[in-house]
């Protein structure tokens, strides 16, 4: 299989099936009239488009080269094939393509946390969603150990296909043979891929996290949602053009606005393979101004892993308050503007609103309650703060409200 991949034919083929059009097929080079056989520099220009194709699907393509390709290097290879199949079957996990997800929201969650969640976790949902309305007592947490004895995919596919498979598979005892009826349920949904049964019963989560992705992409089973519901259903900013608008607030002209793809003028939606592209510059345009994104792929934003992106968004907070304070100190004709200063500024703000609060620096515990800082914007202008709303912020609920 390795030795098929090298001329990089193959994997433009994956990269097109996982995320159409991503790769113009007709700039490979391919043996024919013209070439009579690919040499050493037709298969690197191949893989060159294979691995920036790859990259800009979001995958990590940080330690491996066309050379690896060439040269045969199987865990390379594998571990490349394994992210474009896992960008195709996650990627369609996304309430644009599936507004039902709305189902699966639990109780005081709101739509932003939960189109925050790793597309791995809302399977994870998916599951128990089902296996809940199934009135079956398990729960899964992992693509792992939860599955192997095939148990719970008895139990989902008997609930999202009542009419072609049963709970029949529970009555065998051997695991082997229970996993093959599941595999064989399966195929009665088309959707008997990336498992065998040895590998279900290993509990291999990656061929796992495949077959159930396929099953969701394929049979959501998931009730459609109410016209009322539909208003609550906000766009999920993931395609990086705000990024981009924001850099270019901050740090004026940064952006090279012909890099960034922006939304149709038709109202569709903007590609994935183009929002990844947004995103990818958005972490370049970071790197360029020296902000800390070791690891971070454009894809993580665009998949709305939360913690990569609050990282990216604090970072360029920052340099927007760094930005400011270099201005406003080149203003007063000073180098900088020390902490002790900005603290003197705001005691005097809040001593102006006739408010006693004070500190003596940013680390001071008092700032966790929020009245201090209510107390200086009352000093800006006293219409800011209603304190009639204000309480002593003494609890972490007082303190958030």
């Amino acid at each position: 299989m390795f030795d098929e991949c090298k001329d990089g034919l193959v994997l433009a083929k994956l990269i097109n099936d996982s995320v159409p059009d991503t790769i113009d097929e007709r700039v490979l080079n391919r043996a024919g009239k013209k070439i009579k056989t690919l040499n050493a520099f037709h298969m690197t220009e191949n893989n060159n488009i294979v691995i920036e194709s790859a990259k800009g699907i979001g995958c990590s393509v940080v330690n491996i080269g066309s050379g690896d390709i060439i040269e045969v290097r199987e865990h390379l290879i594998l571990g490349l094939i394994w992210q474009v199949i896992r960008r195709g079957l996650l990627g369609k996990i996304d309430i644009k393509l599936h507004p039902e997800l709305y189902r699966l929201l639990e109780e005081d969650e709101t739509l932003e946390q939960f189109l925050r969640l790793p597309p791995e976790q809302i399977l994870l949902r998916w599951v128990n969603y089902h296996l809940k309305a199934a009135n079956w007592p398990r729960r899964v947490s992992n693509f792992s150990t939860d599955v192997k004895d095939a148990e719970n995919y008895t139990v989902l596919l008997a609930q999202i296909a009542p009419d072609h498979c049963t709970r029949g598979p529970l009555q065998t005892r051997d695991l082997h043979q229970r996993a093959e009826q599941v595999l064989q349920n399966a195929d009665l949904l088309d959707c008997r891929k990336f498992l065998t049964p040895s590998s279900l019963v290993a509990g291999n989560p990656k061929l796992n996290l495949a077959f159930v992705a396929n099953l969701f992409n394929t049979h959501p089973a998931l009730d459609p949602i109410t016209e009322e519901e539909k208003l609550q259903v906000d766009d999920f900013d993931a395609e990086g053009e705000r990024e981009a608008r924001a850099y270019d607030k901050v740090i004026k002209g940064s952006v090279n606005w012909r890099h960034v793809n922006k939304l149709p003028t038709n109202g569709n939606e903007i590609s994935r393979f183009k929002a990844v592209e947004n995103t990818n510059y958005a972490i370049e345009l970071g790197k360029q101004n020296r902000f800390s994104l070791v690891g971070v792929q454009g894809a993580d934003i665009t998949d709305g892993q939360r913690t990569l992106t609050l990282g990216l968004v604090w970072q360029l907070m920052r340099k927007d308050i760094s930005e400011t304070l270099s201005a406003l100190a080149q203003r007063l004709g000073k180098r900088e503007i020390s902490d002790a200063e900005m603290v003197k500024w705001a005691n005097d703000m809040a001593r102006k609103g006739g408010k006693s609060s004070s500190i003596r620096s940013f680390k001071d515990s008092s700032i966790g309650t929020g009245v201090y800082l209510l107390d200086v914007l009352s000093g800006m202008k006293s219409s800011y703060v209603d304190y009639d709303l204000v309480t002593p912020g003494r609890t972490d609920d007082d303190a958030i409200f």
